[in-house]
């Protein structure tokens, strides 16, 4: 998307739901649009968000000579959002009953404009249980009873873990999705199966690597007691430029964590270029993905755990590492004026 869109850019055109449940044996479409009132906007409208805001959220292009949804897109009409919604949730029922690991769900199909463009939203709410109370009546008696349902679709706090937004004037894909068990194998079917098209790591998914990369080299070159230490050094530096830049360049990264060290930054720059991101620019947009280089967390051979927020762990007069001489580490906790346990 060019611009940044706003939960409140989110106009809630059109809504029809299909009801995609594989233990009945087939699908159940509807011939009309829900009427919907603010109650339903909002939540649909929550969910959106959730999905363009988040940093699991991919761009992707359709594979224009593979794909059927493609195919059901290129023509788009508001005449036939009804039947086009219809075929695209048959189209995805079938994929789902012919492989049972993927949950049943309901497939909410949502038009909506953003900053006066439009667009099409793909929600498919997986199937939740709860338990809730039901009253009968008994031989003139009240019994009440406690029921599962098996049916519940997700509420506005919870992420969809299967989505898609497209931009209908270029059929730009935005997609969110989990793996699932395909003929034996995980599978991001919902990309690679119903939409097939492709795309760019996520930039949750690109943070991800980055870090997991920086530890690999680290952990090879250093021994055991000094992993630790330049593990949080990395850490460090990666919150600081999340935090004072927004984001960063995995060159730029690359030369404040290996500084000195030109043969560990050449060995993490040939992983990157197994994933294509030696010039990748990595910006997060939710504060959740940032969240986890907020804190240090340590974790001793003698399973005690520490979490030091990094405002503490860049003060010396709050939190010190000593290196005994018998190769040991001491983490000195200073100036507590407060001590609390947590029960």
């Amino acid at each position: 998307m060019n611009e940044i869109m706003l939960k409140d850019d989110i106009r809630i055109k059109r809504v029809i739901v299909h009801i995609l449940d594989s233990s009945v044996g087939m699908p159940v479409l509807s011939d009309s649009e829900l009427e919907f009132g603010s109650d339903l906007a909002d939540f649909l409208r929550e969910h959106i968000y959730k999905i363009i805001s988040g940093d699991d959220c991919k761009s992707c292009q359709f594979y224009k000579e593979e794909s059927e949804v493609y195919k059901m897109l290129i023509q788009y009409d508001e005449e036939y959002f009804i039947d086009i919604s219809k075929d695209m949730a048959n189209y995805l029922y079938q994929i789902m009953n012919s492989n049972i690991d993927i949950p049943p769900a309901d497939l909410m199909v949502v038009r909506f404009d953003a900053k006066e463009e439009p667009y099409l939203a793909l929600l498919k709410m997986n199937y939740k249980e709860f338990y809730t109370h039901r009253t009968q009546s008994v031989e003139e008696k009240n019994e009440n009873q406690i029921i599962k349902y098996k049916s519940i679709l997700p509420t506005e706090s919870q992420r969809l873990q299967e989505a898609a937004i497209i931009q209908l004037k270029d059929l730009n894909v935005y997609a969110i999705e989990k793996k699932y068990d395909v003929n034996g194998e995980k599978t991001n079917y919902f990309t690679y199966l119903f939409l097939k098209c492709s795309g760019k790591l996520s930039p949750k998914s690109k943070l991800s690597i980055v870090s997991r990369a920086v530890e690999s080299v680290q952990n090879g070159y250093y021994d055991e007691s000094c992993q630790f230490e330049a593990n949080m050094k990395a850490k460090n530096i990666i919150h600081e430029e999340l935090e004072e830049n927004g984001g960063f360049t995995v060159e730029h990264i690359a030369e404040k964590i290996f500084e000195e060290k030109p043969d560990l930054k050449h060995e993490f720059q040939e992983k990157m270029e197994k994933y294509d991101m030696v010039h990748e620019e990595i910006k997060p947009q939710s504060e959740k993905t940032v969240r986890k280089y907020e804190t240090q967390v340590l974790k001793t051979d003698s399973g005690i755990e520490i979490k030091i927020p990094m405002k503490e762990y860049n003060d010396p007069s709050s939190v010190e590492f000593i290196t005994e001489s018998d190769g040991s580490v001491s983490v000195l906790i200073k100036n507590i004026g407060c001590l609390k346990a947590k029960i």
